[in-house]
């Protein structure tokens, strides 16, 4: 919606950080654009060095900026920040999104913008609040995901929503795969209730606060999978993990990465391999279900598909992993 001649555009400024927030920034700048509302500002953190040489690394926010051909502000600590907060205060824009960025974000930034800060969190909230809340809707195997665009508040992921929209899960559907649907949706739906609040139509609605789940930060330990495990908490595990490093179970005393894997009808005896498929073996878990391994990756090796993998390993069906 573009406003009527002589009246203002609707002044937006974005803070973000991590690899969400440069798609849903990707996204939500044109159509922005398209609406005659105004991206006065990106903020992002500062570069992360790694390397024998400390190199810089940009944000992904700050990647995303130098495609978009717009500016952007890097930040140390954001409530440290005194020429921000001074331009926050003599000219405070309509909303602030803030997105998969590193820092809680506190007063004046809370307040001061007209529709407050709008966050894109990939999750119907109250549900997974928190860190991880595509990962944990997997290891769940939850059949339904989403995206919330909601106003921050003191409290964690717990203010009011303005927009919400569900998306199925498939049974395959990884944590990669979800993080680009989500992130493009976000920014529609924020563009959508940003039009709404502009056309003073759009209203914000409470939480059921009682019906919150915690979405907490992946711990190293929860990347292990055993053979032991029945095959759908192994399969939910591996999809959940495809953008965090990998699931692995124990072989030959080392680590094998599961990348992707498919559930089958095949049952078993749990440690054994029940047939070689074109796409990858098909292994027994602790269930007797049969996984079959259609990517993975031995220590110290490449990503193979998992038929060439059981190629290499001489794997035969009927036989036992060795683990």
């Amino acid at each position: 919606m573009t406003r009527a001649s002589g009246e203002p555009a609707v002044r937006t400024w974005f803070i973000g950080e991590g690899p969400f927030a440069a798609l849903c920034l990707e996204r939500l700048y044109p159509l922005l654009k398209a609406d005659g509302f105004r991206l006065e500002r990106v903020i992002t953190g500062q570069p992360t060095r790694s390397g024998r040489g400390m190199k810089e690394t940009p944000s992904p926010v700050e990647q995303c900026t130098a495609r978009l051909l717009c500016d952007v502000e890097r930040t140390g600590r954001l409530s440290q920040n005194e020429a921000l907060r001074a331009r926050l205060r003599d000219s405070p824009p309509d909303v602030i999104f803030v997105v998969d960025f590193g820092q809680l974000v506190r007063e004046p930034f809370l307040s001061a913008p007209r529709w407050g800060c709008l966050n894109i969190h990939p999750s119907l909230l109250p549900l997974w609040r928190g860190a991880a809340p595509i990962q944990r809707a997997l290891m769940n195997g939850d059949a339904e995901t989403g995206v919330t665009v909601f106003r921050l508040a003191s409290e964690m992921d717990a203010g009011p929503v303005l927009r919400q929209a569900a998306v199925p899960v498939g049974p395959d559907a990884g944590a990669s795969e979800l993080f680009r649907t989500l992130s493009a949706l976000g920014a529609e739906i924020a563009a959508e209730g940003l039009r709404a609040l502009a056309a003073g139509t759009g209203s914000f609605t409470e939480q059921e606060h009682a019906h919150a789940t915690c979405a907490a930060k992946l711990a190293r330990e929860e990347f292990a999978v055993s053979w032991a495990d029945p095959a759908l908490k192994a399969h939910n595990l591996v999809r959940a993990l495809d953008m965090s490093g990998g699931a692995y179970v124990p072989l030959l005393g080392k680590r094998l990465k599961l990348w992707r894997t498919h559930l089958t009808e095949r049952r078993g005896t749990p440690g054994h391999i029940l047939s070689l498929e074109p796409e990858g073996p098909v292994a027994a878990f602790g269930d007797g279900v049969g996984l079959r391994l259609d990517e993975v990756q031995a220590e110290g090796k490449r990503r193979t598909g998992g038929a060439e993998w059981a190629r290499g390993m001489r794997l035969s069906a009927g036989g036992g992993l060795e683990v």
